[in-house]
């Protein structure tokens, strides 16, 4: 594999990075809000299951621990 001089390497890195196409403030925004709105229903919904997952254990062994 050929070597690249510093130099020339930071040159194919400002070229690939001007290809990129990036994000408006409000697209990064609105990612954000739903990152956070589907994180917060997925932790509603794996208390959820495990609530009723233990309370199956606790019915099947006949433990109560509160």
């Amino acid at each position: 594999m050929a070597r690249t001089n510093p130099f020339e390497f930071l040159q194919q890195v400002r070229t690939e990075v001007s290809k990129v196409t990036w994000p408006t403030r409000r697209e990064t925004i609105i990612t954000t809000i739903m990152v956070v709105v589907m994180s917060i229903i997925a932790a509603l919904f794996f208390l959820g299951v495990d609530w009723v997952l233990g309370t199956v254990v606790q019915l099947i062994l006949g433990i109560r621990f509160f």
